[in-house]
């Protein structure tokens, strides 16, 4: 889901930074060569995280899937100086894919890129990050969430993606994946370690600070 329609998203796109050159090829064949090429964040909720990134500064960011890796280049563009990311995704099919993109994008000494299941992957990473993004498998949010929260400084950021699931939330529709969601926000809502706010960017972005 959108919220905005398309007139309004070519607008909205008019009004922010340009699309970089690289991550444009990247969303174009992502769409043409990838399965569920929606996934990718595109240029407007791009230049968010981008933006978003820049005001942290953060020297440490870990992402929970990868994808085709347009938001971790995204992020990326905000490092401080000897800055890193970690970035977690269970699809090896995609691997040479996006080793390529990061090596075009040189950064092959800045993206720490790990294959295999996150849920076990994160239980050997000791870092404490300034931002994390979690935007994998809705059904482990709140599970990611919990394992990430105390790897996370204060005053860090979690950002998590389509937690608006094409409006279902509101509807309260019974499918299991909006019902993971719905559940992940209300933990959310009531979790007093944090401050939070749903942006309404493309299927509903979770800015989530902790105190």
């Amino acid at each position: 889901m959108d919220v905005a329609n398309d007139a309004l998203k070519i607008y909205l796109e008019a009004f922010c930074e340009p699309e970089p050159a690289l991550l444009a090829q990247i969303y174009r064949e992502t769409q043409l060569k990838v399965l569920m090429p929606r996934m990718a964040s595109g240029h407007y909720q791009g230049r968010l995280f981008s933006m978003l990134s820049k005001i942290i500064a953060p020297q440490k960011i870990l992402e929970i899937g990868t994808f085709t890796g347009y938001a971790t280049l995204c992020f990326a563009e905000g490092l401080a100086a000897g800055g890193k990311i970690i970035t977690l995704d269970i699809n090896e099919e995609l691997e040479d894919r996006v080793r390529n993109y990061f090596a075009m994008a040189g950064l092959t000494d800045v993206v720490d890129y790990r294959i295999g299941d996150a849920l076990t992957l994160l239980k050997h990473i000791d870092t404490i990050f300034d931002l994390v993004f979690i935007d994998a498998d809705k059904k482990n949010n709140l599970a990611y969430y919990e394992l990430v929260f105390d790897k996370v400084r204060p005053g860090g950021i979690i950002i998590v993606d389509n937690v608006l699931w094409s409006g279902k939330v509101v509807d309260k529709m019974a499918d299991a994946a909006t019902a993971y969601i719905s559940h992940f926000n209300d933990y959310i809502c009531a979790d007093k370690r944090v401050e939070k706010l749903i942006l309404p960017v493309r299927d509903g972005v979770f800015i989530i600070r902790k105190k």
